[in-house]
């Protein structure tokens, strides 16, 4: 999948650098090349030499080493690679990334390249949800920085949130995707996903169960498999995956629209769950009741079919 194609790998300095040793072996598996790069705080977690070792090449961690400057200089090493990857990616990296620091060698190789990036963020539940932090995520988005992960789950300290830095396996499906290097790379594919909300006034609707699982699922797959994924969902549970143009919809009749509108495509996957039945006559606003035993009729229709 990734035959051919060179990854620089930035360590931050987190619990969740011991992964970046793994996803250096699935890369590798993959057919792509890994240079490692470790900040000084990455070297309290993992070393330079398993880093090496499992790279099977030198791994980088000294801005001002001359030798390395003298053997590849900090901007060759960043522009001689296909993507820079970024796991994990800590608060204070990507602090640096969206201000436009440059002061040490993994900020600096950031800051000197104009190759795609990717960033797997990882750390503390209350720092990832802090209003800073959620900024430069923000702003690192705005500047074109793609992005896998956060999960949500048991973090080292304790908690239980998200900030759990994406699966080595994730990354890797993340990174085909960047390069576009997999099966389906080229193509166009459409996947509907979620439930419908039919409005039967501003506070009632008509929706079913429908979590989102099995879409979001399958665009995660198509993504990794390098295809260009439009994510058309409803009021879904489950969040949409990294790596997928997400267009959010509510009732079915603006699915329908959605999918018209992200025409022509290779493929189409409907696993969306809509309501059968819109809401033909929505009150403007929240309809009473009229005694204990009062039902409400509601006049139905039928709503479009997104495969006819």
């Amino acid at each position: 999948m990734l035959d051919g194609k060179r990854v620089l790998l930035i360590v931050g300095g987190g619990i969740a650098a011991y992964k970046s040793l793994d996803l250096i072996r699935q890369v590798r598996k993959a057919g792509g090349a890994v240079t490692p790069v470790l900040t000084r705080a990455a070297m309290e977690f993992i070393t330079p030499l398993s880093a090496s070792a499992l790279a099977g090449e030198k791994a980088y961690a000294d801005l001002f080493d001359l030798t390395d400057e003298a053997e590849m200089g900090h901007i060759e090493l960043s522009r001689s690679a296909d993507l820079l990857v970024v796991a994990p990616a800590t608060a204070d990296l990507a602090a640096k990334m969206a201000g436009g620091h440059a002061d040490d060698l993994a900020s600096t190789l950031l800051m000197a390249t104009d190759t795609p990036v990717l960033i797997a963020p990882a750390m503390n539940m209350r720092m990832w949800l802090h209003p800073a932090n959620q900024r430069n995520m923000a702003s690192l988005e705005r500047d074109g920085i793609a992005r896998v992960g956060p999960s949500e789950g048991e973090m080292a300290c304790g908690e239980y949130g998200p900030g759990r830095m994406a699966e080595p396996d994730e990354i890797v499906d993340a990174i085909v995707a960047q390069l576009g290097t997999g099966a389906l790379s080229g193509r166009h594919v459409v996947v509907t996903s979620g439930p419908t909300h039919e409005p039967i006034d501003p506070v009632r609707y008509i929706a079913n169960r429908s979590s989102g699982a099995q879409g979001s699922a399958i665009a995660a797959a198509l993504a990794g498999l390098g295809a260009k994924v439009t994510f058309v969902t409803g009021p879904a549970v489950v969040p949409p995956p990294q790596g997928v143009a997400i267009v959010r919809v509510e009732t079915a009749r603006q699915m329908l629209a959605a999918v018209r509108a992200a025409l022509p495509a290779d493929a189409a996957v409907f696993a969306a769950g809509g309501a059968g039945w819109p809401g033909e006559a929505v009150s403007g606003s929240k309809s009473k009741k009229r005694g204990c035993n009062a039902g409400m009729n509601l006049r139905r229709g039928v709503n479009p079919d997104l495969l006819a």
